[in-house]
């Protein structure tokens, strides 16, 4: 199994943005150093609670400062960006991490988002559409281009630097539900799943994007899927409580940070409802003693899952995971 990082920096108990900044940037080279393979950055905006707005440039940053590990998004919100400047970013990205960059890509969920940016939340389908063609025909294209659409139109225009990894960087999308899993697995995204699915929904979940994959003509890999966990370990059983206290607070923090969906939209499937946090933690979380970690991500792995991605853990809680259970996954 493979262990990444996912989230960003957080204000939390820091004095300021600088601060919770450097402490993110030092906390990922130690991690790289430990073992950890990959680092994947959410996008949000306007929330006051000093979570990533510019992530990609986050990463430019952190692209000097690693050397092995995945640098990723999870997710840019497409329908936020203008497609032209978002291709050459992301490629810049690839150029200077020396082909290490994956892009994930969502549509966005946060209404509050799309107001402050003055962008119609019910046109985020079609945006996002529209700028992940103009984004492979970009990186494809082989020279100027031009496209004619409802949102963008260009004329005889060229998207530099070209990405390192041809024909561009591995395209990652989030996706809980089975429609949007059958649509990633159908346009030849790799998947990521949410941290609140069961340990049962998330092996059903990787199964049903496989098989929808390899029917539409894909090759499969293990490699395509990557789930995101909340990580909190102890050395005993007497703190476990409190880690359950922590893993709590995480998901009334993406609550709290989040709108409401819209009537006529999804179940927003970044955290649970209150009634239910407590069974959610328990139900999927990676938390307890090693020996529990351990068997909990033996049960990811036994549902085909050998990617996963950490949200919320202490340097502390990174280190003691290097060094007692990172070892039986070897």
């Amino acid at each position: 199994m493979r262990f990444g990082l996912f989230g960003g920096p957080s204000r939390g108990a820091h004095p300021d943005d600088a601060a919770a900044y450097a402490a993110y940037l030092d906390a990922v080279v130690e991690a790289e150093a430990l073992g950890f393979t990959g680092v994947y950055l959410v996008e949000h905006h306007f929330t006051g609670r000093g979570q990533p707005s510019a992530s990609l440039a986050l990463l430019a940053h952190l692209a000097a400062r690693t050397r092995t590990m995945r640098l990723g998004t999870a997710v840019v919100v497409v329908p936020w960006h203008h497609p032209l400047l978002l291709a050459e970013q992301a490629a810049t990205v690839d150029v200077l991490s020396g082909g290490r960059f994956d892009l994930g890509v969502g549509r966005g969920y946060r209404d509050y988002e799309f107001r402050g940016f003055g962008i119609d939340a019910a046109e985020a389908a079609e945006r996002f559409d529209e700028a992940m063609a103009v984004l492979r025909l970009a990186w494809t294209a082989g020279g100027r281009f031009s496209h004619h659409g409802r949102h963008w139109r260009f004329e005889d225009v060229l998207v530099e630097p070209a990405p390192v990894q041809r024909p561009h960087p591995p395209l990652w999308m989030g996706a809980a539900s089975h429609r949007s899993i059958e649509r990633a697995a159908r346009e030849g995204y790799r998947l990521f799943l949410d941290q609140v699915g069961t340990f049962e929904q998330t092996a059903a979940r990787g199964a049903a994007y496989r098989a929808a994959k390899q029917a539409a003509g894909f090759a499969s890999s293990q490699d395509d899927v990557a789930v995101t966990r909340g990580l909190r370990i102890a050395t005993s059983r007497a703190e476990r409580d409190a880690l359950v206290e922590r893993q709590l607070a995480t998901l009334t923090f993406l609550a709290d940070a989040s709108a409401p969906p819209r009537p006529d939209g999804p179940t927003n499937p970044f955290y649970s409802p209150p009634q239910t946090r407590r069974e959610t933690v328990e139900a999927g979380a990676i938390i307890g003693t090693p020996d529990e970690c351990i068997e909990r991500l033996g049960r990811l792995r036994a549902g085909g899952i050998e990617r996963v991605l950490f949200s919320g853990a202490t340097l502390e809680e990174l280190r003691l995971f290097a060094r007692e259970v990172m070892p039986a996954f070897g």
